[in-house]
């Protein structure tokens, strides 16, 4: 009986241990083969650190080639906190290279971080500087390559292009309008550590960045060049409180040229109150059109049938009445009889009256809808305005009036070269 009971409990225990080691045996398995991708993972983010490395922003040209926002490489200056021996001496030799105040180094290498980038004041470094930094050959100091944008013909194009901010982000123009696609991917040097920061004698694994995408305009680099030399002559001449010009594709709609003053130069943005590098004058500035909006008004007289050019007379006495306003003609005594296509020729005010009248208010608002007034165009430009218009409702005679020959309406450059 005795005997019997013992070799009942041996075999439990047997059990026991054999069941133990089945799932010891099973934990070994599920750990390095199930879970080993996810558990590698995350040991490899405890030792594993990160520097990382700057993609160039895409390139800017010209329809026909020509660089106008490139890129230049420098250098950033990086402190890995927990590698270097001395900071006193570290913050003392940096400061004096980068001829900051030794406590400004000394915030940065005092900080509890893994990695820490020094910025402003290691930003964006001459080649000189760098020199003189990295033959310190301190422990836990880096240099990075860093980009920086360039902008080979300076204040050219300024507010179509923008300009970009120290990160290489895109802040205004095109170059925030198309940030996304500008803009690459990092890339990294991989070194491992341990949990006190200390380098570990392993291979470093280097990431190459990927470069942002480039972009070609349909800016004419001819024409834009001839549209900047006018327009620096008009302010040297005539010292304007604005200047703009924009130069486009009939055919197609495609902006070849755009510039307007005052204007910066976006490699050194910071020099320039906000007002100038944020206003693009050829499509933020609004404005009476004057005779410029007349074609209009001939074009949807012309279109509804409401005159013949050659066969229909006006008589133009100098002025005219519009419900007790008087509304001149910009010649004394008029033209007298004329044709209408003479009143076009003659650019004459009372001529382009009678056009209104005879197209009625809801007409001649209904073109200059379809014309695209009174809202923005839609181009890739961020600063757009969209005019200003009266409203149906508050349209009398005198406001059908003087809106048919382009008074007491406001328009961009824009709205009219489009």
């Amino acid at each position: 009986m005795f005997t019997k009971n013992i070799h009942k409990r041996i075999k439990i225990v047997l059990l026991v241990i054999f069941v133990l080691f089945f799932l010891i045996i099973f934990k070994v398995f599920y750990i390095e083969v199930i879970e080993y991708d996810k558990l590698n993972s995350l040991a490899s983010n405890l030792w594993s650190r990160n520097l990382p490395i700057e993609a160039d922003r895409g390139k800017i040209f010209t329809v026909d080639g020509e660089v106008v926002a490139g890129n230049l490489t420098t250098t950033s200056l990086v402190f890995i906190p927990n590698q270097i021996k001395d900071k006193d001496l570290v913050a003392s030799k940096i400061s004096e290279i980068l001829g900051v105040d030794k406590k400004l180094i000394e915030e940065h290498l005092y900080k509890k971080s893994m990695m820490e980038r020094v910025h402003p004041e290691g930003r964006r470094l001459s080649y000189e500087t760098a020199d003189k930094i990295e033959a310190l050959n301190f422990d836990g100091v880096y240099l990075l390559k860093e980009s920086k944008r360039h902008y080979p013909h300076n204040e050219m194009l300024s507010h179509v292009l923008g300009y970009v901010g120290i990160d290489n982000q895109g802040l205004s123009g095109l170059e925030l309008e198309y940030d996304k696609y500008l803009t690459g991917e990092y890339g990294s040097i991989q070194y491992f550590s341990d949990a006190k920061g200390n380098n570990l004698e392993r291979n470093s694994v280097y990431v190459e960045p990927e470069d942002g995408l480039d972009i070609y305009l349909t800016v004419n680099y001819a024409i834009q060049s001839s549209i900047e030399r006018e327009l620096s002559n008009v302010v040297t001449k005539y010292n304007p409180e604005g200047a703009w010009a924009i130069a486009m594709n009939p055919k197609t709609g495609e902006i070849l040229g755009m510039s307007s003053r005052p204007n910066f130069n976006p490699n050194n943005y910071q020099d320039y109150n906000t007002e100038t590098i944020n206003r693009n004058m050829a499509i933020w500035a609004s404005y009476e059109p004057g005779s410029t909006f007349k074609i209009l008004t001939l074009s949807a007289a012309v279109n509804e049938g409401k005159v013949d050019l050659i066969k229909d007379s006006f008589y133009d006495g100098g002025s005219v009445n519009v419900d007790g306003a008087r509304i001149k003609c910009w010649k004394a005594g008029g033209h007298g009889s004329q044709t209408f296509l003479e009143v076009v020729q003659n650019s004459c005010n009372p001529g382009f009256v009678e056009l209104g009248r005879r197209l009625g208010k809801e007409k001649l608002f209904d073109y200059i809808n379809k014309f695209g007034y009174g809202k923005k165009t839609g181009i890739d430009l961020n600063g757009e305005a969209s005019g200003i218009l009266f409203s149906l409702s508050n349209v009398g005679p005198v406001e059908l009036a003087t809106t048919s020959f382009g008074q007491g309406v406001s328009v961009t450059a824009l709205h009219l070269v489009v």
